[in-house]
């Protein structure tokens, strides 16, 4: 058993790759969120509106490179974190002050300034932060570590690789179901098909536990402790293919099941669009590895390094709890003026630039930086 971690290039307790990742995921975060209003409508909320195929192309193709971010944050979790190193009550009280702090504050700037219930956020993220929902996600996977640990202290390189096999096939199941309502057509006793032990009463099927996210938290062990080091030759030879295969599932399972141009359905038609860009399913689960292995050969820590991408790193937590602040007037101010494509990569930059700007300074702020944006 071989941890690649000796292997890593570091710069102090930083792993060099990990911070480029994270800027990178994060800006892709704002491309794809920039990108929802051409097929969530815009304007109307609760709707799906695709003006035309110039749209439908564009939100495409942008999911079906850029749906890789929040994996990808996932992993790098998974990376650093998993196994743990340290007892799990000081485990837990960094990751209080890291991330819990920070999403109360920002849930509370989202409910006073947009006016969600004050009462529904003892149950979930604010209506108007959608992209918190990523927080409890995380902490979720934070539970599971603990448990995890001393198995994942031992595991084997075969075994850990079976269970990868495993959550791979759980992928499946965006389109399980519906090859299921396609054959049989919608279940007596609901209107989702269940697999696997689901039902009204059980929502935790007998794949549950090896579904979701903690496929890709142990994907990132996996590179840490298993993955060989390859060189860019053979990682472009193994990379090129996997994108390749996931991003014509995703693209191609998004773009050709419009029925029409315009296209104007419920919300719940663009809810069935999403199947195939699913963070959980196949198509994006190839494009993440394709990413991870492109991202890991990063080694520049120059200049540019430490004062830009180690800066925009540290900070990118924060960034990606205010960004929508900045997002939905930046994205009113372009839309009316430009093209797709252009309002699309304009407003993901402009909110990248201003967003993290805010969250590098808010860090800045003696005492109280750190709770603000982590």
């Amino acid at each position: 058993m071989t941890d690649l971690a000796e292997k890593t290039k570091t710069v102090g307790e930083r792993v060099v790759f990990l911070d480029w990742l994270r800027i990178i995921a994060c800006f892709m975060v704002m491309v794809i969120h920039s990108c929802e209003p051409f097929y969530l409508g815009g304007a109307a909320p609760n709707v799906t509106f695709i003006a035309n195929r110039w749209d439908a192309f564009w939100v495409s193709l942008v999911e079906s490179v850029c749906r890789v971010c929040v994996p990808l944050f996932v992993m790098a979790s998974g990376y650093l974190l998993f196994p743990l190193k340290r007892p799990t009550g000081e485990f837990f009280r960094r990751r209080l002050g890291r991330i819990v702090v920070p999403f109360l504050v920002w849930s509370c700037a989202y409910i006073g300034c947009f006016g969600d219930s004050w009462g529904k956020a003892c149950f979930n993220f604010p209506d108007a932060g959608g992209h918190l929902w990523f927080v409890p996600m995380l902490l979720g996977l934070y539970l599971l570590m603990p448990l995890l640990s001393p198995w994942a202290e031992k595991v084997r390189e075969c075994e850990l690789r079976g269970w990868l096999i495993l959550w791979l096939f759980t992928t499946l199941f965006p389109y399980l179901r519906r090859v299921w309502s396609a054959l049989y057509g919608a279940p007596s006793f609901g209107a989702v098909p269940y697999l696997y032990g689901e039902c009204p009463w059980n929502m935790f099927g007998m794949f549950h536990p090896v579904s979701g996210f903690i496929g890709y938290l142990l994907l990132g062990f996996w590179f840490r402790r298993f993955a060989p080091e390859l060189s860019w030759r053979r990682t472009l030879a193994v990379a090129v293919p996997l994108w390749l295969a996931g991003a014509a599932i995703i693209g191609g399972g998004f773009y050709f099941r419009i029925p029409e141009f315009p296209c104007a359905r419920p919300y719940a038609f663009a809810v069935d669009l999403e199947m195939s860009i699913e963070y959980c399913s196949l198509g994006v689960a190839l494009t993440v590895i394709a990413a991870f292995l492109l991202i890991r050969k990063i080694k520049a820590d120059g200049a540019f390094y430490r004062r830009v991408v180690r800066p925009l790193a540290e900070a990118s937590y924060g960034t990606y709890l205010l960004h929508m602040f900045v997002l939905l007037p930046v994205f009113a101010a372009l839309h009316a003026g430009c093209g797709t494509p252009v309002t699309i990569f304009a407003t993901a930059a402009a909110t990248y630039a201003l967003a993290s700007t805010a969250g590098v300074l808010l860090r800045r702020v003696p005492f109280v930086g750190r709770f603000i944006v982590g």
